[in-house]
């Protein structure tokens, strides 16, 4: 175990985020997703639900802000404007991020998996709740001094 690291982040979530650089994108699947078939990097975790592994990421992962739309659902086949209750599950979840709040984006059912299919990796959760995906553009972090180290 590790201090301050939930441990539903196994070694291999881990090493997937910490690889992650600014701009890929990271899918967080339900159990009816069709994850072995979009995912370039899958990784299993069907002990978690949706709202604890989204929580547990967004605790380590900075979500980029710098273009529309960092965070995308799926919309509800043939009722786009249809809000359920994974979609507030998500919502929820960015709500308790610090700093510049994020709204979450839903686009139709076969655009998402065209996009989840170019994510960086695919989580593959345990969630049964209908519409329980989402996918995360990671961020980047400012860890002070912005300025460039001297050449030598």
């Amino acid at each position: 175990m590790l201090i301050g690291i939930d441990p539903i982040l196994n070694a291999d979530i881990l090493h997937a985020l910490r690889a992650m650089g600014h701009g890929d994108e990271l899918v967080i699947a339900d159990g009816s997703f069709p994850a072995q078939t979009v995912a370039k990097r899958l990784i299993r975790m069907e002990a978690a639900d949706l709202p604890r592994m989204l929580t547990a990421v967004l605790s380590v992962m900075p979500v980029d802000g710098s273009e529309p739309d960092p965070v995308i659902g799926m919309e509800v086949i043939d009722e786009p404007d249809t809000i359920v209750a994974a979609h507030m599950a998500i919502q929820d979840a960015l709500d308790a991020l610090p700093g510049e709040k994020v709204k979450l984006a839903r686009i139709e059912r076969f655009a998402f998996y065209d996009r989840a299919k170019e994510a960086f990796a695919v989580i593959a959760t345990g969630e049964t709740l209908f519409y329980g995906n989402v996918i995360i553009r990671k961020g980047t972090v400012n860890l002070g001094g912005n300025e460039r180290a001297p050449v030598r």
